[in-house]
């Protein structure tokens, strides 16, 4: 029996991701559930110590709990095998930069981080390579 053809599969000739992006994809991930969470919970804090007139703030509350869903998905993307094809979403580095106003440091660090890593050869090449796939 051929022991190079029984140790063959099909996911050893798939396209391997870069740790820049497999860092991106994890903090992405870590970072939306933590952004839903606090976003809740602030909207929860502002509601019950005014007792409930501060719903009327909700919509302003209510915005890191919205870049959390947009960054699992784009994470869920990123993690998906075959990769989809994405590209690197500067817009959601940007939007959780903008999370310190909400005293959000986690996000601005991650956001950074992503715009630094977007830069990379590697992380071009390979976002490159995904999105011609299709």
């Amino acid at each position: 029996m051929n022991t190079e053809l029984s140790n063959f599969s099909p996911a050893s000739n798939a396209l391997q991701k870069p740790g820049m992006v497999q860092a991106i994809t994890i903090m992405t991930l870590i970072n939306g559930i933590l952004n839903i969470l606090a976003g809740l919970s602030l909207t929860a804090a502002v509601a019950i110590s005014t007792m409930f007139i501060g719903l009327l703030c909700a919509p302003v509350t209510i915005l890191p709990s919205v870049l959390g869903i947009f960054e699992i998905l784009y994470a869920v993307k990123l993690l998906s095998n075959p990769p989809q094809p994405v590209k690197p979403s500067q817009t959601i580095a940007i939007l959780e930069i903008c999370c310190i106003l909400f005293g959000d440091i986690l996000s601005l660090v991650v956001g950074v981080l992503a715009l630094v890593f977007y830069n990379d050869v590697t992380v071009k090449t390979y976002f490159a390579r995904i999105n011609n796939q299709v």
